[in-house]
């Protein structure tokens, strides 16, 4: 016969069982409702986490794009005071350049002063007066050295601003590197997003590096760039202004005293040959006079050995009246007659020497004076040579090099000007 086998363990009434289902279906109900809650809160957190991380990115690039177009307006204003200052540097140096060429063009009237100086230090005699041309030849020389310390001072104040300027462009330079790689770097920032492949962790991002400045300061600092670059162009203007104000200046003061200087010299040049022409008239007159001199020392000579020929026959006969017999030896009017003509010869022999000596006496005057009449004619040809050798020599002011052809003979150093009509008639021979 066949046995129910029996399983072991505990038996539960109908009850348990009923409250076990109850159990189980409230614990599913908890559980459902936990869930349910942590979802809704999930959900929740989600929404409002991908918000945030929208608006904060959004925020971020907003932020990024108006620092990228903060730095580029900088950059911008950093490009047109760099254009500024290269172009004020340009004209500075070009001043420079003129200042230096004025001042190295001073070197001729300089040396064209000192060589007439010079070259009248050769006259002779009276001539070596200190007369108007020689003032004005000083004055020349001391108005060429202020004119030449003046612009001196000019080049190297405007070799000092040159090196501010470069100093001041330096700095906005490296500024505007620096904005350009910001720029670059910001860009670079502003493209990035969850799906470019240069994303990654890095070790501690959120560090402040070394060196960083605070917003107000870095825009202090490009602003005392711009600023200071602004100041030195404004400086360099000025000093271009004054500079070629100074150019223009120096320059017509030179030109006036230049045109001074010339008036004196040919003034003296006249004047000189006023001299030379009254000198070779009195030299004339001289020689004419010393030829008539002669002539009467001549007359005077032949007629006191006339006379003394008319003496010695008055002597003769009276000495041979001597010698009358007797009677005859009377004092007739033969005797008185010859007695008186003795007497007026002897005076007129006596005042004929007198004149003689006199006359001797005035044409070694003559000859004296004829001798310092001839030194000082040479005296005076000479300094117009030298004059006119000033002349000659001051035509370089005024016309360039390779039209300067001199009035100067290089072999006897005279002047090729033709003379007038009447120096001609004094310097031809007798």
């Amino acid at each position: 016969m066949a046995t129910l086998s029996v399983k072991p363990g505990q038996r539960f009434t109908v009850p348990d069982w009923h409250t076990d289902v109850h159990l189980t279906s409230a614990d599913a109900e908890r559980q459902r409702s936990a869930s349910h809650q942590v979802r809704q809160e999930a959900r929740a957190l989600r929404n409002e986490t991908n918000n945030q991380t929208k608006w904060d990115e959004h925020d971020n690039q907003t932020r990024l794009a108006e620092r990228i177009s903060s730095v580029n307006r900088w950059k911008e204003t950093l490009d047109k005071c760099l254009a500024d200052i290269d172009v004020e540097i340009d004209a500075l140096a070009k001043v420079k350049e003129a200042a230096e060429c004025a001042l190295q063009a001073k070197n001729l009237p300089l040396d064209v002063s000192i060589e007439c100086l010079m070259l009248r230090e050769g006259r002779c005699s009276i001539d070596v007066v200190r007369d108007l041309v020689e003032e004005e030849l000083h004055k020349e020389v001391k108005v060429i050295d202020k004119v030449k310390r003046e612009l001196q001072q000019r080049v190297n104040e405007a070799f000092e601003q040159l090196c501010l300027l470069q100093e001041a462009r330096q700095q906005l330079s490296c500024d505007h590197r620096c904005k350009m790689e910001a720029l670059e770097v910001d860009r670079a920032c502003l493209s990035l997003n969850v799906n470019s492949p240069n994303i990654s962790f890095k070790v501690n991002p959120t560090r402040v590096p070394d060196g960083s400045t605070a917003l107000a300061e870095w825009e202090q600092k490009s602003r005392c760039n711009k600023e200071r670059a602004e100041a030195e162009i404004k400086t360099s203007t000025k000093l271009r202004e004054a500079t070629l104000l100074a150019i223009a200046q120096t320059d017509n003061e030179l030109e006036v005293q230049r045109v001074a200087t010339e008036f004196a010299l040919r003034k003296r040049i006249r004047d000189l040959e006023r001299a030379y022409d009254e000198l070779k008239w009195q030299e004339q007159n001289t020689l004419e006079e010393i030829a008539e001199m002669e002539e009467d020392i001549r007359c005077l000579d032949e007629d006191l050995q006339r006379k003394t020929q008319d003496l010695k026959v008055a002597h003769t006969r009276l000495e041979t009246r001597m010698y009358r017999p007797i009677m005859e030896l009377c004092r007739d009017q033969v005797q008185y007659g010859l007695t008186d003509e003795v007497h007026q010869l002897e005076g007129t022999i006596r005042a004929l020497k007198r004149k003689l000596a006199e006359s001797q006496d005035a044409l070694d005057a003559l000859y004296r004076q004829l001798h310092r009449t001839r030194a000082s004619v040479d005296c005076k040809a000479s300094s117009l040579v030298l004059d006119n050798k000033c002349v000659d020599s001051r035509r370089k002011l005024v016309l360039p090099d390779e039209k300067f052809v001199p009035e100067v003979d290089t072999f006897n150093r005279t002047t090729s000007r033709a003379l007038s009509s009447l120096k001609n008639r004094q310097l031809a021979p007798a």
